[in-house]
């Protein structure tokens, strides 16, 4: 009755018919509230002549009984009877031949796909809905602002992005008492890390955005959700009307791929990105996160009317074209993301054993490298940054000059903001529509805020309002009170910068006069609290091979995770397995194996130790080299030239102490530090094995 005058939507999804076995699945089983589509089961006439009609209905057997072959009253045969209207959402993700063989089995009178992104091969258009008639119709929010922050400090992003959306919730405050419309603005982050065994320092991880967004930044922790495979906290807003729902306090969304397939949010207008640099994928996969237009109807308020990213260090030339692949993927349609794909990589548990090989055992068994350490009692400790170096910085001189030397041009200068909307030609989907330096202040003027920001490079909080107040006392006498407030995120950044580089400066005067006062030493003092090779470890696969495909032969263990590498990584590998001295190499794992500790309160993780002889075949090593590889765009940044100076420090106390004096055995031999250079690390590096450690600078 119901079908034959009414309308009837059934809402499936594919998966639950999708499978080459279809007995074990629900809808294809005999179910008793499908018995009125279907003949009675004595009528054996009936359901020889319904399977003539319909010749793909299932049947309990294949060959007639005694009552003739009877049909199942399964879900799967009504549909098959009613020759149904499919319609198809997420239509690009059902070419496989399965999925479109399910589909044909349903004998449907029309399929119907709904694709943001339709394979122009295999679908027939028949309406093309392009991204400017979603904007003629008030459905995304363009133009499109990309905010490229140039600091080399992820905070100074999420301080921009932070700021952005409190000036935005302003606005949408202002329009609300105007038009009563709700409009909450959310913030997406994307972090590089959110596994809760993944925190390493090194990486920015969720729960450090989380911690500075409600420690530093003043957000309540209510207004701070984690959207991840492990932890989901926006599960129960469904219960409480969702994200659009004026009861849910949800301002800002941390995630690091959750939110990349088929989720939106009209009131999401900033996507900040704190990813690696290098990976584009991020911002090619989220811009369709913030394009929903709240309501399908503009405000007329520009900044409600637009959305918002923030990219921390990406290359500005690259932004256009990342965000213009955004657009193309997403479609413009109905803005849902295609699926992301996993690495292939296997699960957890799908792990090799390696070992270290049988050639190099007893040479890497007799190998410690040196650490700085500080006496305690009557016995030697690896220095600690926040025991031992840290409390010796004296704030009292720190210098402050270079605060009154900013200038309003030198805040526009720091940072660009390209601006992007639909192009009249479709074929180039957007254009940029501008580029302008950026001046930006939705924050007032609070010395207060301002010492807090500073919280996790000065530990006295007072000292640190100390410094902010002392910042803006010298920063008034040439800024105005309005460029004072317009400038307020740049002046922050600035005093961070300079309050940065004077810790720095400091604490490197604190351990060279440790050093020279021989309170501090570079030793190896004992085998726990010095580094030597484990005999096994346990490497996820694809396993690193040599550049023809073979396996490797001089890396210390006998399988090496390729993960770890990236392309300069894998071609010094490749150079060290040709060198004819080379004795063994071995990847320094980052967190795990041998690290120095300087100055700055991470410790150094260089990227390979390996060591050479004089002829092959030989049973032991002369030399052994501690190499941190940089690439050329790295090169003489704040973080390498930092590393060069500390590594200079550990190449002059191995030369100024001998093997024995380091505590490394009476067989003396060389010991050298370097940051390789990838624009001419092939050439230091043979250089610098023909020396076999030469103290002297290549």
């Amino acid at each position: 009755k119901d079908v034959e005058e009414n309308l009837v939507v059934l809402m499936l999804m594919l998966p639950s018919a999708n499978r080459q076995t279809k007995e074990t699945l629900r809808m294809f089983q005999d179910s008793g509230g499908f018995q009125s589509f279907f003949p009675s089961d004595d009528d054996a006439k009936a359901h020889e002549s319904l399977l003539a009609q319909v010749k793909n209905l299932d049947i309990f057997e294949k060959t007639a009984g005694f009552w003739g072959r009877q049909i199942k009253t399964s879900l799967g045969n009504t549909l098959r009877r009613l020759n149904p209207l499919v319609i198809l959402d997420e239509g690009h993700k059902a070419y496989s031949e399965l999925a479109k063989e399910t589909l044909q089995t349903f004998n449907p009178a029309l399929i119907v796909e709904l694709s943001a992104t339709p394979d122009k091969t295999q679908s027939n258009i028949l309406v093309d809905i392009p991204g400017r008639t979603l904007n003629d119709e008030d459905m995304i929010k363009l133009d499109l602002h990309l905010i490229n922050k140039v600091s080399w400090d992820w905070k100074d992003t999420l301080r921009s992005a932070f700021a952005k959306r409190k000036e935005l919730e302003g606005k949408a405050l202002e329009n609300e008492a105007r038009t009563g419309a709700y409009i909450r603005p959310i913030c997406l982050i994307q972090a590089e890390r959110t596994g809760k065994d993944q925190r390493d320092g090194r990486h920015i991880h969720a729960e450090d955005v989380r911690d500075y967004l409600t420690r530093v930044l003043g957000a309540p922790p209510d207004h701070v959700a984690v959207k991840t495979s492990e932890k989901d906290e926006l599960k129960d807003l469904d219960d409480e009307g969702g994200l659009l729902s004026r009861n849910c306090q949800v301002r800002f969304i941390i995630t690091k791929q959750a939110l990349q397939e088929g989720w939106d949010c009209s009131f999401a207008y900033v996507l900040t990105i704190l990813t690696n640099p290098s990976s584009r994928n991020a911002l090619t996969q989220l811009v369709g996160r913030i394009l929903r237009q709240p309501y399908a109807r503009k405000t007329h308020v520009r900044d409600l009317d637009e959305s918002y990213v923030y990219c921390f260090q990406q290359k500005a030339g690259e932004l256009i074209d990342a965000v213009k692949k955004g657009f193309e993927v997403e479609g413009l349609g109905d803005l849902a993301g295609r699926v992301h794909e996993g690495d292939g990589s296997g699960g957890p548990g799908d792990t090799i054993t390696a070992e270290i090989r049988e050639k190099f055992r007893k040479a890497a068994a007799r190998t410690f490298l040196p650490v700085f350490v500080v006496k305690d009692g009557k016995h030697w400790r690896p220095v600690g940054y926040e025991t031992d170096l840290s409390p010796k910085i004296p704030w009292d001189e720190v210098n402050l000059s270079r605060v009154s030397e900013l200038t309003p041009t030198m805040l526009q200068e720091k940072d660009v903001e390209h601006v992007a909307t639909l192009s009249d030609d479709r074929h180039e989907v957007i254009r940029q529509k501008k580029a302008r330096l950026l001046s930006e202040g939705a924050l007032k003027v609070d010395p207060i805020f301002m010492g807090l920001q500073l919280s996790d490079i000065v530990p006295n909080p007072w000292l640190a309002q100390h410094f902010a107040e002392k910042t803006l006392a010298l920063l008034s006498k040439t800024f105005s009170e309005d460029l004072l407030t317009n400038s307020f995120v740049g002046i922050i950044e600035h005093l961070r910068d300079v309050l940065g580089k004077e810790k720095d400066r400091l604490a490197e005067e604190v351990f060279r006069n440790m050093l020279a006062e021989n309170h501090l030493r570079f030793l190896v003092i004992s085998r726990e609290a010095n580094f030597t090779f484990q005999p096994k470890m346990q490497v996820s696969p694809p396993v690193l091979t040599r550049k023809n495909g073979t396996p490797l032969q001089l890396s210390l263990f006998d399988h090496v995770a390729a993960d770890p590498f990236n392309d300069f990584e894998k071609a010094v590998a490749w150079l060290l397995e040709g060198h004819d001295k080379m004795f063994f190499w071995y990847r320094n794992r980052s967190k795990r194996d041998y690290a120095v500790q300087g100055w700055r309160s991470h410790k150094v993780y260089p990227d390979f130790i390996f060591t050479s002889a004089n002829k092959v075949g030989a049973k032991d090593y002369e030399a052994v080299y501690v190499m941190e590889t940089k690439g050329e765009h790295l090169m003489g940044s704040n973080d390498t030239d930092y590393k060069k100076r500390l590594f200079d420090i550990c190449n002059e106390k191995a030369v100024s102490r001998s093997w024995d004096e380091m505590g490394l055995g009476s067989d003396e031999k060389s010991l050298r530090f370097e940051v390789l250079p990838s624009d001419e690390w092939d050439r230091r590096l043979r250089s610098l094995m023909e020396s076999h450690g030469d103290p002297v600078k290549v």
